[in-house]
C-alpha cells in the first residue's frame, strides 16, 4: 500500500496538495500543527488521517514514517515579516523541524522527501531571472531558515542515501490563501480589501515585481516529484514559478477600486522572476495558471 505523509497537511497549498493525494496514495497522512495565525481556517480531506502535531515533536511523530513512501514537507513559520519578529521560533520550526522530518525518514526508510523551500532564498544580489545556481542572499529569518532547511535536504541524500527534492516556491495564491492580517499574501490582502469596500494597501510605491504563481501549479510540481521512478530531480533545487511578473501595483489595477501607499518593509527582494527551465527538463512541468486570468475569474 503506498503511503504518503504532508507536513502542514491543513494549510494553503497543504490542503489543496492533500485533496489531490488522496487520488494518487492509498493512505496520506497530516501532520499539522494549526499555529499559522495568518490562516482564518484549516482544511482536511476526510480521506486523509489527521495528527494534531509540531513537526519537531520526534517521539510522536516518529511512529507515522513507518511504511512511508513520500514526505511532502510544507510546514513552517512562514512569510518574511512575522519571523523578523521571532527568529527563534522560525528556527526551531523551519531549521530543527526539518532536520526532525529527515531524520523521522531516513530512520523510517522513507523514499524521497520533497522540501517546500522559498524564492526569498536569492535575496538582493542575484539579478532577475533568478537560476538555481546563483548564491545564496539570505535577508531576513525567514530565508536564512528555509534555505537551511535545503541544505540539510543536501546533506541528507549525499551522506545518508535519503532522496531529496527541494522546490523554490514564488509568490504563491489562489484558493484557501491566507487573508488574515497584514502579513498574508498580497493577493489575499487585497481581495478581502476589496471585499470589505476598503482601499488596498500598497506597501512602499508598488513597483516591486513579483512573479505570481497558482497553488494548483505547485500542486502539479509535487505530483510529479513523487515519481520514484525519475531519479533526475533528486539531490536538486528546482524553482517553480511561472517564468512571469507583475508589479504590486499592477495587481492592485487588476482587483480594482482605490489604494492608497503605506511604508515600504525592511528585507524583502525588489523583484523576483523564476528562471523555470530546470522544472521544465527535470520533472516535464509547466505552469498552467495565469494570474491576471485567476483574478478576472475572481472578479
Amino acid at each position: 500500500m503506498s503511503k504518503a505523509i504532508v507536513t502542514g497537511g491543513s494549510g494553503f497549498i497543504g490542503s489543496n496538495l492533500v485533496d489531490k493525494l488522496v487520488d494518487v496514495f492509498d493512505k496520506v497522512i497530516i501532520i499539522d500543527n494549526e499555529s499559522a495565525d495568518s490562516n482564518e481556517k484549516f482544511y482536511y480531506n476526510d480521506r486523509a488521517e489527521k495528527h494534531l502535531l509540531n513537526i519537531c515533536d520526534y517521539e510522536h511523530t516518529r511512529p507515522l514514517y513507518e511504511g512511508v513512501d513520500c514526505v511532502f514537507h510544507l510546514a513552517a513559520e512562514s512569510r518574511i515579516q512575522p519571523t523578523l519578529k521571532n527568529p527563534i521560533l522560525a528556527t526551531l520550526t523551519n531549521t530543527a523541524g526539518t532536520c526532525t522530518v529527515l531524520q523521522c525518514a531516513k530512520e523510517a526508510g522513507v523514499k524521497r522527501v520533497i522540501y517546500s523551500s522559498t524564492s526569498s532564498a536569492y535575496g538582493l544580489i542575484n539579478k532577475i531571472p533568478l537560476v538555481e545556481t546563483m548564491p545564496d542572499d539570505c535577508l531576513n529569518p525567514y530565508s536564512v531558515t528555509k534555505v537551511s532547511g535545503e541544505k540539510l535536504c543536501k546533506m541528507y541524500t549525499d551522506l545518508f542515501g535519503l532522496e531529496t527534492v527541494v522546490f523554490r516556491y514564488f509568490n504563491i495564491y489562489g484558493e484557501r490563501h491566507p487573508i488574515r492580517g497584514q502579513y498574508a499574501p498580497v493577493l489575499g490582502i487585497f481581495l478581502r480589501q476589496k471585499s470589505a469596500g476598503e482601499e488596498l494597501t500598497i506597501v512602499g510605491d508598488g513597483s516591486q515585481t513579483r512573479d505570481f504563481t497558482h497553488v494548483s501549479d505547485v500542486v502539479n510540481a509535487n505530483i510529479l516529484a513523487a515519481d520514484l521512478q525519475n531519479k533526475k530531480p533528486v539531490g536538486e533545487v528546482i524553482n517553480i514559478g511561472t517564468g512571469t511578473n507583475n508589479s504590486i501595483k499592477q495587481i492592485a489595477e487588476m482587483v480594482g477600486g482605490r489604494h492608497v501607499f503605506i511604508p515600504a518593509r525592511s528585507g524583502e527582494a525588489q523583484d523576483t522572476l523564476a528562471n523555470i527551465c530546470k522544472a521544465k527538463e527535470l520533472l516535464g512541468w509547466e505552469p498552467r495558471v495565469r494570474v491576471e486570468d485567476w483574478i478576472k475569474a475572481k472578479s
